[in-house]
């Protein structure tokens, strides 16, 4: 299927419209197919989703037999939620619709009481739970013996997992991992975007997870292979973007792949075939000019002290040393101690982020660039 405009900013559409990721996407191939579970970190919007789907898209085209389940547990806010949402991606995919099928789920699931409906509009049939609060751990417990029992090749990816260290029951880790480590034939893919809750969950001594998963870091997609992908793919809907011009945004954007993917979207749909840098500048500035009330609004509730360390490193773009005297002098950051603590809640917020070669930058990049604006 040829898209209307190539360049995604959600969904997955086939190998086509996916750029690179090929060690990520054997890593963790490689890593499932031979029963090791996967531990993949990464910022949010760096295309952890997409990742997952193209691996999937790989495992089910090598054998229909098996089943690839993905789930996204942001929004959960307890073990009772988390278990609701499993059950209705698994349980509308391990088995075909059928009264003798709704009949086995019935007398297998005691806590879910499943019921077997039509949409009356479109014919779909579907699977309803009712499961009680009191009865959550039971339902899993009933859930993964259910899985097990099938027999069927499954994995599963739950995306943002580091949400479970939220939930305010005790012991969620270690609950899980007493009945994840006994599914022979389920293997998972634990994807987060806080990585220090991520890395204390699978590399903690005295945590449950520890060492129990093969660990995937994701990075920036390399400039070169990116920028073949992109100059490629206009080219092919017979239009021309000049290297300098991906190169440009891809170094404005620190190489994040959904702001690159964003900006290649609007600039694609542009009615012409030639593109400029000034293209892409006023794209930017449409889209700050959209945000400025949001904006706004961030920086009337975000605390005096960490909006100040906020706009400083948003004027570094990079930073390395946020504890200097040099650069505390220059932004008028007078006490160590209240940057330390700013950095560590902008830090909790995802507002600011650091990569693996210690270097902080603003996370939200057209809120870097809107406060660089400003501030600078």
């Amino acid at each position: 299927m040829k898209l209307i405009n190539p360049f995604l900013v959600s969904g997955y559409y086939g190998p086509e419209y996916f750029c690179d990721r090929e060690k990520e996407t054997q890593k963790i191939i490689e890593a499932l197919t031979n029963d090791r579970n996967v531990s993949l970190i990464s910022p949010r919007r760096m295309g952890k989703t997409g990742l997952i789907q193209h691996v999937f898209h790989q495992l089910e085209t090598r054998d229909k037999n098996l089943r690839c389940f993905y789930i996204d547990i942001f929004s959960t806010q307890n073990l009772h939620d988390f278990v609701i949402t499993l059950s209705k991606i698994i349980l509308g995919k391990l088995d075909d619709y059928s009264e003798s099928v709704v009949r086995r789920l019935s007398s297998f699931f005691k806590s879910f009481r499943p019921s077997f409906s039509f949409d009356p509009l479109t014919g779909t049939p579907s699977i309803g739970l009712d499961l009680q609060v009191s009865q959550s751990e039971t339902g899993l417990q009933e859930l993964f013996a259910y899985m097990k029992e099938s027999g069927k090749r499954c994995y599963i990816a739950i995306d943002e997992f580091q949400q479970i260290t939220e939930y305010p029951e005790n012991g969620v880790e270690a609950l899980l991992r007493s009945y994840i480590q006994f599914l022979p034939n389920v293997k998972f893919i634990f994807a987060g975007s806080k990585k220090h809750l991520m890395d204390a969950m699978f590399s903690s001594v005295n945590r449950p997870f520890y060492q129990s998963t093969q660990k995937v870091g994701l990075k920036e997609i390399p400039i070169d292979s990116y920028t073949i992908f992109a100059l490629n793919m206009f080219d092919k809907y017979g239009k021309n973007l000049g290297k300098d011009v991906f190169i440009y945004t891809y170094n404005l954007m620190l190489g994040h792949t959904w702001y690159i993917q964003y900006i290649m979207n609007l600039l694609f749909s542009l009615n012409q075939t030639q593109y400029t840098i000034a293209d892409v500048d006023g794209i930017i500035r449409d889209t700050l000019e959209e945000e400025d009330a949001t904006y706004k609004t961030y920086c009337e509730i975000i605390p005096k002290g960490q909006l100040r360390l906020l706009n400083a490193v948003a004027c570094e773009k990079k930073l390395v040393s946020p504890f200097e005297a040099q650069f505390m002098h220059k932004y008028g950051l007078t006490a160590l101690s209240s940057v330390k603590l700013a950095l560590k809640a902008l830090m909790d917020k995802t507002l600011i982020l650091k990569d693996e070669a210690g270097v902080y930058y603003v996370y939200d990049r057209f809120f870097s660039i809107w406060l660089e604006k400003y501030n600078c």
